[in-house]
């Protein structure tokens, strides 16, 4: 065996244990969602589906999973409508101070969701927003169009532009050109702008504590004030319950959009 045969077996055998050093959290909890005990244990004692059912079962799981989703996909719909023309604006239009414009839609990823949940919680005190449902979606907006701008801006520079100019000369006006020429090829980006967006609004923790009214509840905060009173097997379950419904939308967008592009 040569010595290149040699570094190329090795350096899988090394992604592989990178692999499942990552992956071990995620196989932990899967296993201990199908324990009989109520208690977590692994390897599980015995197999069962309850504790999924019991999640299913429960009117106050149910009622943040409605929430989690409802709040998402306005988050998403809203970030889809600002990314969208942002990434047109500051790429064919170039926008006085792009640059900037560019670095302050992406600021939100740099900065720690706590800080920014503190922020927001301290407007929102002086605009007399805390607790609504409109306040909370443009919390999550902030952190969601960062992604729909970098999807929408990378599916943009693969086009030419001439296209769009074309159907204009063609007697299309600007809007009708857009939507009618430009928007569909760029449906791709928009759609893994938009799948990121569902799962990051979905998944935020550190802003939705924070900005939470009385009556509301997502998922992810559901879970997190669960563990404070202890940890039993239906915390896993709901947590598999994500981590495969998250996986096979990565999957199914991987293999339909190939959205590894425009990230």
């Amino acid at each position: 065996m040569t010595a290149a045969r040699v570094r190329a077996w090795l350096l899988r055998a090394w992604v592989a244990l990178v692999f499942a050093y990552l992956l071990l959290p995620v196989i932990v909890v899967a296993l201990a969602s199908f324990s009989r005990t109520s208690y977590l244990t692994v390897p599980p004692k015995g197999l069962t589906l309850r504790w999924f059912a019991a999640v299913l079962g429960d009117p106050d799981y149910v009622h943040a999973i409605v929430f989690s989703v409802g709040l998402a996909v306005v988050a998403t719909v809203g970030s889809l409508a600002v990314g969208v023309a942002a990434s047109y604006a500051l790429l064919r239009r170039r926008v006085p101070g792009g640059a900037v414009v560019s670095a302050l839609l992406n600021a939100p990823l740099i900065f720690p969701g706590v800080v920014v949940g503190v922020a927001l919680l301290q407007f929102y005190a002086l605009v007399h927003m805390n607790g609504t449902l409109i306040g909370l979606a443009l919390a999550h907006m902030v952190f969601t169009v960062p992604y729909v701008v970098r999807a929408g801006l990378a599916s943009l520079q693969g086009i030419d532009p001439e296209l769009e100019s074309a159907a204009r000369v063609l007697g299309a006006s600007g809007p009708v050109a857009f939507f009618t020429v430009t928007l569909p090829l760029i449906r791709p980006g928009i759609a893994a702008g938009a799948l990121f967006s569902f799962i990051v609004s979905f998944d935020n923790v550190p802003v939705s504590i924070f900005l939470l009214g009385a009556g509301q509840m997502t998922l992810p905060v559901k879970i997190f004030t669960a563990i404070e009173y202890g940890v039993d097997p239906s915390i896993a379950a709901i947590s598999t319950m994500l981590i495969a419904l998250t996986g096979l939308g990565l999957a199914a967008a991987e293999r339909w959009i190939g959205f590894h592009r425009f990230v």
